[in-house]
């Protein structure tokens, strides 16, 4: 029989939440100190490159002079002050940093240590280790190394890594100076894309479906119009929830302080936050880029995976990581243990170029089906109620032809200029990470590397 889950109650939730409670500036700043803590403590940056580089985009631009730094390295905290106000962050381990809360607590869950299980990573080969590639692929090297280069051209873009994997094998790979192929780098929204891979694995074994209605108690109470709300509509950023984005085409400042953000800056429970929104559009009608609807997915992949026993917060490296050849990815949590994969999760470009070999491989890896049959080509479709056909299943899709890349393109894609490109059409992967200050340059270089790339691999011949 196949397995259903229903959660009949809210398990480890934090406390009501309405609306965002604190001004742009102490929120800002609460997020300044989460950014720089681990800039320094996971990606181990300098404190002052950090600083300008990453940091600073969480403030209001009008306010984000007269700040200052305090890196306390023995308690492993970071202090942000600015006008007399100063918010902190403190580094915990393999949960990352995480802003404390202003109730003294700090946090409200306790931390656990994320081993995993996999022999050293130099003793085997790639994908599954770091022992080089046998590159015996068919492909222009002159062009080739002139995409890497492009990807570097410009050095305010602040290119941090870039990898190509081609038929399996790494065909190029370049860091910025004091960064290398073990450093955590920020990833942001690219974890919206793990988000939908972690959940994949619970409708492969049988746990939801898509079509489903979302098992939110509080969504089928009689009246309540959240009922319509179906999984797959989460997964499409379809739901209708009204979650206030800077982004959104209606959007004006007198709305307030944007929930996108707050979910970060806030220290609430981030899930129940997300729950909790009203319903502003009927579902799948409208395609909006909101951070409550893979929250949501990410609230259903706690509820199953407490509600069976299992441990949360190792459930990603025993269930995904340690299968596809991962050793460590930080995934940091709100101060109620959630975690806040929308935007708050550290990795590696070697990492991302396994995750997108995986969908590249349409969800088999070594033989074994990982993820559901047909799930990659869920995730690169677009969604039916996005108007540019660029959005598909927590993946942006290149339909609109954004990239020079074909159409049928996808990839996780992250603030600051983080990407990981499936490219079914040339049996490539590539990864790009940077710093967050360099993301319109970046994002420049990386377009006409990806020109130069396409022209230097043969097409398999095939639109898939």
């Amino acid at each position: 029989m196949r397995k259903r889950f229903f959660p009949l109650v809210v398990l480890l939730l934090g406390p009501a939440v309405g609306q965002p409670v604190g001004t742009p500036a102490e929120l800002g700043l609460a997020g300044y100190a989460k950014v720089l803590c681990s800039a320094v403590f996971v990606s181990m940056r300098d404190p002052a490159e950090a600083f300008h580089n990453s940091g600073y985009w969480m403030m209001p631009n009008d306010q984000q002079d007269g700040i200052t730094y305090v890196v306390d390295r023995e308690r492993k905290l970071v202090h942000v002050t600015r006008g007399g106000i100063t918010r902190t962050a403190k580094f915990h381990g393999d949960q990352g940093c995480i802003i404390q809360t202003q109730d003294g607590k700090g946090i409200h869950f306790t931390p656990l240590p994320v081993t995993s299980r996999l022999p050293d990573a130099a003793s085997e080969p790639w994908p599954m280790g770091d022992q080089p590639s046998k590159d015996t692929t068919n492909i222009d090297r002159a062009r080739l190394a002139k995409a890497v280069d492009l990807a570097f051209a410009d050095p305010q873009g602040l290119t941090a890594a870039f990898l190509v994997v081609y038929k399996g094998q790494i065909v190029a790979e370049r860091y910025m100076p004091g960064i290398t192929k073990d450093t955590q780098l920020e990833s942001w929204s690219m974890g919206k894309s793990l988000t939908a891979t972690l959940f994949a694995l619970l409708v492969k074994d049988g746990v939801y479906r898509l079509e489903d209605a979302v098992p939110v108690p509080e969504w089928h109470a009689p009246g309540d119009p959240r009922a319509a709300i179906r999984i797959v509509d989460l997964m499409h950023m379809s739901s209708g929830l009204r979650f206030i984005a800077t982004q959104d085409p209606d959007y004006k400042p007198s709305m307030g302080y944007a929930d996108h953000w707050y979910v970060y800056t806030g220290a609430v429970d981030a899930f129940q936050y997300s729950i909790s929104r009203p319903l502003q559009f009927p579902p799948n009608t409208e395609g909006r880029y909101r951070n409550c609807d893979p929250l949501t997915i990410g609230w259903l992949i706690k509820q199953a995976v407490t509600g069976r026993g299992e441990e949360y917060l190792t459930y990603p490296q025993r269930a995904l990581f340690d299968r596809i050849g991962i050793r460590r990815q930080v995934l940091e949590t709100d101060p109620y243990g959630n975690f806040l994969l929308t935007g708050y999760d550290y990795g590696t470009a070697r990492n991302w170029a396994r995750l997108g070999m995986l969908y590249l491989q349409d969800g088999i890896w070594r033989g074994e089906r990982i993820l559901p049959e047909g799930w990659a080509k869920f995730v690169s479709t677009p969604a039916p109620a996005w108007k540019k056909h660029n959005y598909g299943g927590l993946f942006w899709v290149n339909g609109d032809g954004g990239w020079n890349l074909p159409k049928t393109a996808y990839l996780a894609n992250g603030a600051g200029g983080q990407t990981t490109f499936v490219i079914p059409s040339h049996n490539l992967v590539v990864v790009r990470m940077g710093h967050f200050r360099g993301d319109r340059a970046g994002m420049k270089d990386l377009n006409r590397a990806l020109g130069e790339l396409i022209a230097a691999v043969p097409s398999t011949g095939t639109a898939n």
